[in-house]
């Protein structure tokens, strides 16, 4: 539930005659009181509590593959494993020589000024100490984030328009590129 739904719910419970609304899906309670709420000890004068209560997201910054195998049942010799998960190890490039570009702010991140414009930047771009590679919107406020690193965009790791985190990865960049 975003910002401007809990601003609506507001508005339509102020119009009608409930005093109090709770919604919960999951670990997300919301419940809202207005003016109107007089429960135990709560006077009229004081003022109406709005509470929002949601997990926080802890982003996953590597999670290595796991392949679930069988157990061969028992006086059978194991099959060896020859196939897939060793080719995927093999073909995984080197990234420990890689910077992360992180978010300094929570908010939604976009990769162009708008949604016709061309993207900041994009694999394989150069950048230098300074650039813009993306927006971050907080409270609808457009914040260019600038690169405190020189090199070469390697990887995108959020998608458009997905909301970070505080010191969340968003570009791994190569500083020899």
């Amino acid at each position: 539930m975003e910002f401007k739904d809990v601003q609506e719910l507001i508005k339509l419970l102020n119009k009608s005659n409930l005093s109090e609304f709770i919604m919960q899906e999951g670990d997300f309670k919301l419940t809202i009181r207005t003016k109107n709420y007089e429960k135990g000890k709560r006077k009229a004068s004081e003022p109406h509590v709005v509470s929002v209560s949601q997990p926080q997201v802890v982003p996953v910054q590597h999670i290595p593959a796991v392949q679930q195998v069988a157990a061969p049942p028992k006086n059978q010799e194991p099959i060896p494993n020859v196939g897939k998960a060793e080719k995927k190890e093999e073909s995984k490039p080197d990234t420990s020589n890689l910077l992360e570009l992180k978010s300094p702010i929570v908010g939604t991140f976009y990769r162009s000024a708008a949604p016709e414009k061309p993207a900041y930047v994009k694999v394989g771009d150069s950048i230098a100490k300074g650039d813009v590679v993306c927006i971050v919107e907080a409270m609808k406020l457009f914040n260019e984030i600038e690169s405190e690193i020189t090199g070469k965009i390697v990887k995108v790791l959020i998608e458009d328009a997905a909301p970070v985190e505080y010191d969340q990865v968003l570009f791994l960049v190569d500083p020899n590129g």
